[in-house]
């Protein structure tokens, strides 16, 4: 039987400038993982976040996650978990939800035409903000969902137990270990029967997707060393063996031109292809147009929608990133630098399994580097990884998310994956052993870890129904597995 959330519903739409202005004073925090010196505005956020919903009467603890790895001047912050309500509802499912209170860097400077960290919003309902669609947007959704159930006199249909964390953009560092400890019988997150996670877009612009497939990512460097010190290229160009040459060439090595990865032996791991697979791409709703308008520019790889979605989410792909320790400035030096590292990720797919990635990346690097006859030397290692994930679109929480949307959208959600990585997907997974749900509330065009993120005004406020009605949907759904 569907549950009647109609006045819900309209508690929503009541309440929709408070909730933006709730958004626009987490977007004014400049909770920067990245930046030391931001440190304390990250916590502040994962305390402003705590007070909110501690003051519509949920459980909260800022739990401490210890030093920061290879900064120990740096405590993480804390891990913000919650129960609500308070006291737990025997009759009721429980349901954990995960989301983080950090952001990218951003700065005016950087091509922003609003300022970063003020909500701006436009004549066409786009919020412009740093954090607005990534990740504080969805976040907040889950406080504004427990109080528009309150103000609509709704009973809350399940347990809510809830994760969010501060360090998502820089590794998640800490949190692994903390969820893991966290599953285990008699603690915080023992008793969830589902998982789901709102950090992801949808395909488009115009229709809801339910995400049920990730890419991993091995991320390696190459470092290449000779000289003693920095050289002038005008003494000794055309005398010294350069690091940067040899970099260069190696790296040419890893990728053509048209993306094919080069390293022998890695296609062979992945997973073949099914019929039944291949078919779940063709009725997907996405033109090669949404394609060009994300990326900004007609410079794709294929022609057609089936190859873009299939070089995107079903096989792996890899990405030169940069070089330290080369001259990157404006103008002109002439240096040649002694030692410099080069950094690119491979993004990975079942079934390719981490440690064989690294086995074969390895020896390709090395046999590339040795076939130049260099008196440089190299190392080539991995900086981290993180695995691939796929769920079952036929799970009772899917179903349940997919009732749920087309309540507040009127269509039947895509079924998708994306080709970026969430590693803590894989953490709760394998930690419940529950399904882990991805369920997303903004579109393809936010930019999100990008100059001018926005999350446009009706995916917020729609989102926040579609937040809610999940957890209805979800509390009465059939539970078959699948």
């Amino acid at each position: 039987m569907a549950p009647n959330l109609d006045s819900y519903f309209k508690t929503v739409d009541a309440n929709a400038e408070a909730f933006i202005d709730r958004l626009r004073k987490a977007v004014a925090i400049p909770s920067i993982s990245a930046e030391d010196e931001r440190r304390q505005d990250v916590v502040k956020m994962g305390m402003f976040l705590k007070s909110q919903l501690e003051a519509l009467g949920a459980h909260m603890e800022a739990r401490p996650l210890g030093k920061q790895p290879g900064k120990e001047h740096l405590e993480l912050p804390p891990a913000i978990i919650g129960r609500y309500p308070k006291e737990k509802d025997e009759s009721k499912r429980t349901i954990l939800v995960y989301g983080h209170y950090d952001v990218q860097p951003a700065a005016k400077v950087d091509g922003w035409r609003t300022e970063p960290f003020e909500l701006s919003i436009d004549d066409k309902g786009r919020m412009y903000g740093r954090g607005s669609t990534d990740d504080k947007g969805p976040v907040l959704g889950w406080v504004n969902a427990i109080e528009s159930h309150q103000k609509a006199g709704v009973d809350f249909p399940v347990n809510l137990l809830m994760c969010f964390e501060g360090m998502e953009e820089y590794g998640s560092e800490g949190l692994d270990d903390f969820i893991v400890a966290e599953c285990k019988p008699g603690k915080f997150f023992a008793d969830a029967d589902a998982v789901c996670i709102s950090d992801n877009y949808w395909l488009g612009t115009e229709k809801p997707c339910l995400t049920y497939g990730l890419r991993g990512c091995n991320y390696y460097s190459i470092e290449i060393s000779g000289p003693g010190q920095d050289l002038h290229s005008g003494v000794f160009g055309g005398t010294a063996a350069e690091p940067m040459t040899d970099l260069v060439r190696v790296m040419n090595t890893l990728v053509d031109k048209d993306g094919n990865i080069q390293i022998r032996g890695l296609s062979e791991l992945v997973a073949p292809v099914t019929k039944e697979e291949e078919s779940l791409y063709t009725n997907i709703a996405f033109t090669m147009d949404d394609f060009y308008e994300s990326l900004g520019s007609k410079s794709s790889i294929f022609e057609d929608k089936k190859k873009t979605l299939m070089g995107r989410w079903r096989y792996p792909s890899l990405s030169l990133h940069g070089i330290e320790g080369a001259f990157s400035g404006a103008g002109a030096k002439t240096v040649i630098p002694a030692k410099v590292t080069g950094k690119f990720s491979i993004r990975t797919v079942p079934d390719m399994e981490p440690h064989e990635v690294d086995t074969l990346v390895y020896k390709h690097v090395e046999q590339a580097f040795d076939s130049l006859g260099s008196k440089n030397k190299m190392r080539c290692w991995l900086q981290h990884s993180g695995k691939w994930w796929v769920a079952s679109p036929k799970h009772w929480n899917f179903t349940a998310a997919a009732k749920a949307v087309e309540k507040v959208w009127g269509v039947q959600p895509d079924l998708t994956r994306e080709g970026g990585s969430i590693p803590v997907t894989l953490t709760f997974e394998q930690a419940t052993g529950k399904n882990v749900l991805l369920l997303p509330m903004g579109s393809s065009t936010d930019a999100a870890h990008s100059i001018n993120e926005k999350l446009d005004r009706r995916n917020y406020i729609e989102g926040i129904k579609l937040l809610g009605a999940y957890l209805h949907y979800v509390a009465e759904e059939p539970m078959k597995e699948a």
